[in-house]
């Protein structure tokens, strides 16, 4: 997703795939933010895709800038809240909710900062190691706070929730991160967000046992009544 053109716009494209899967199987309205992060990260890496068209031809910077900042609201802005909000809507623990509410909040504190950040500094992206860098002039003081927070944000409430096997996914988005930024510390952004892209097929296996287990319970539900009835 973060090597090439090509990769960003197939990786697009099979993970809206997904998205559109992940969708359809939704039980109950609270899982509607959940169920989109495939399709999320589609346009994530369709708005990279277009990076690798525009950053080699100035006469295309107004596209560049756009898709630049696109890309960076949803990695920056608006996933460290996404994540929390998801599961929260998901959550039935009322002592699990409390604790969501406040890493919502940390998320939302961090979104706000980096909002700030995009609105008064320069975002410069730069093809570099079959890799974007984005490379920028954000506060250095409080950059290691900054990605702290990022990581409590997005990854805590999978292990805080009381949902099956969501825990699986905060293990994974663990290790990608980690993987990430000790391996490709200065493309830290644009190649997580490639391994985070397989997290849209834990999304979707998730919500897919979750229909499975429900399809059986409302059988066994219905055997029941008709066993009372006769």
């Amino acid at each position: 997703m973060c090597f090439s053109a090509e990769a960003s716009f197939a990786g697009g494209v099979i993970i809206s795939a997904i998205g559109v899967a992940t969708v359809r199987k939704i039980q109950k309205p609270s899982q509607i933010v959940f169920a989109s992060i495939p399709l999320f990260f589609g346009v994530q890496q369709m708005a990279e895709g277009f990076l690798w068209l525009t950053i080699p031809h100035p006469e295309y910077a107004a596209i560049q800038k756009f898709v630049t900042i696109l890309f960076l609201i949803m990695a920056l802005v608006i996933w460290p809240m996404m994540i929390p909000f998801s599961v929260l809507l998901m959550e039935e623990v009322k002592k699990k909710r409390r604790i969501l509410w406040g890493l919502l909040i940390m998320g939302a504190a961090l979104s706000l900062y980096y909002s700030s950040c995009l609105i008064t500094c320069h975002v410069t992206p730069e093809i570099s190691g079959f890799h974007v860098q984005y490379k920028n002039d954000f506060p250095d003081s409080v950059a290691v706070l900054a990605f702290t927070v990022y990581l409590f944000a997005t990854i805590v409430p999978l292990f805080v929730s009381s949902v099956k096997r969501i825990y699986i996914m905060g293990i994974f988005m663990f290790m990608s991160c980690f993987i990430s930024a000790v391996f490709f510390t200065q493309y830290l952004t644009s190649v997580w967000c490639f391994f985070a892209a397989i997290i849209s097929g834990i999304v979707y296996w998730i919500l897919n046992e979750y229909k499975k287990e429900f399809n059986i319970n409302m059988s066994d539900l219905l055997k029941k009544i008709i066993k009372i009835n006769n």
